[in-house]
């Protein structure tokens, strides 16, 4: 019996209805794979969890100790597996999470300057908005350099409705709705008062692109839904964002990140992830299990899941001491999505 997770995002009302509308949209079919698969049981999923966790940790700690910037693929989403793992009573480095926090706001502090001239680091608000949201997980308090950091954002392409990305790296640094997402997020959390007007009037400007822009793959899907959570769309608008990411589940259980693919733990855990948050998806659910069973199925005897890249590097390689050599950045990240996605079915500790 698997144990549920149970996040009050939505509000009863709109969690009842969502709740109602996703088991609906799973249907006897769905149902009857799940059943035949067995539902995973917390032993399972804590045990995936323990397994994966060193070796995330080891590749966070091998990106510190080798580069001066942050990344959000070996920083930022290990960090979000991390701090989940340790809400569910596992235990994780508390000393190397704390040299991750200050390494963080370190590396935007020396940016200082820069954000308030409105010029940005390398990756511009992809990588500043991923920062904010790591320091958030970690809870690292406001100061003079995430203030810093948000007058960036409110500056950042201004005139645009969203914040696009300068890059094309998918599926991670290539989708408008990402960068959206966190730049979002990031005001939202270390956004100053004097800050909270222009903050809102972005906001809102955001989420009208948000309704009428579709999505067009796995990513767009993901972070779209997230960004309207955190945009404050309707539950109406949320639930349909919700639906149209459900409906992409393969048959296996999983996502993948483009049709032309096959399912995958990157695409697989950004959906849970995104479905279980954004959309307050319970962990008990049909749809919810018969992706962490696709998970569980696909992770490695080391603890990790391999995801191939399909982004062109232009870094000079180095070992970060997570596997899987020049599919270590996007496998990392899979690893952390997929990890986050499991240990939200464990109970809070």
């Amino acid at each position: 019996m698997s144990v549920d997770s149970r996040v009050p995002i939505m509000g009863a009302t709109g969690m009842t209805k969502l709740s109602l509308s996703l088991l609906a949209l799973v249907g006897p079919l769905a149902a009857s794979v799940a059943a035949a698969d067995g539902e995973p049981t917390a032993k399972e999923i804590r045990s995936a969890v323990e397994k994966a966790l060193p070796l995330i940790q080891k590749g966070a700690a091998g990106h510190r100790k080798e580069r001066t910037c942050f990344a959000c693929h070996n920083q930022g989403i290990p960090i979000l597996a991390l701090t989940t793992a340790r809400s569910r009573g596992i235990t994780i480095d508390e000393e190397e999470m704390t040299a991750q926090l200050e390494f963080i706001n370190d590396f935007l502090d020396r940016n200082k300057k820069n954000y308030l001239e409105g010029k940005g680091q390398g990756g511009q608000a992809d990588t500043a908005g991923y920062a904010l949201w790591t320091l958030e997980l970690g809870e690292w308090k406001a100061n003079d350099t995430t203030a810093a950091v948000g007058e960036y954002l409110l500056r950042y392409r201004k005139e645009s409705a969203h914040w696009p990305p300068v890059s094309n790296r998918p599926p991670s640094e290539a989708s408008p709705f990402t960068t959206t997402y966190v730049a979002l997020r990031g005001l939202k959390k270390y956004g100053t008062t004097e800050q909270k007007e222009r903050s809102d009037e972005r906001s809102k400007a955001a989420l009208e692109w948000l309704n009428k822009t579709p999505a067009k793959d796995n990513e767009d899907r993901v972070f779209r839904l997230w960004a309207l959570k955190v945009a404050g769309a309707e539950a109406k608008d949320i639930e349909a964002a919700s639906k149209e990411l459900l409906k992409a589940q393969r048959t296996d259980g999983g996502w993948s990140q483009t049709d032309a693919l096959e399912s995958d733990a990157y695409a697989t855990g950004t959906a849970l992830v995104a479905l279980h948050e954004a959309a307050g998806l319970r962990s008990s659910d049909a749809v919810y299990q018969r992706g962490l069973r696709c998970l569980l199925k696909s992770q490695l005897e080391d603890g990790s899941w391999h995801v191939r890249s399909r982004s062109k590097p232009f870094q000079t390689y180095f070992e970060s001491g997570f596997p899987h050599k020049n599919d270590q950045f996007i496998s990392i990240a899979a690893s952390s999505w997929a990890t986050t996605a499991l240990a939200l079915s464990l109970p809070v500790k």
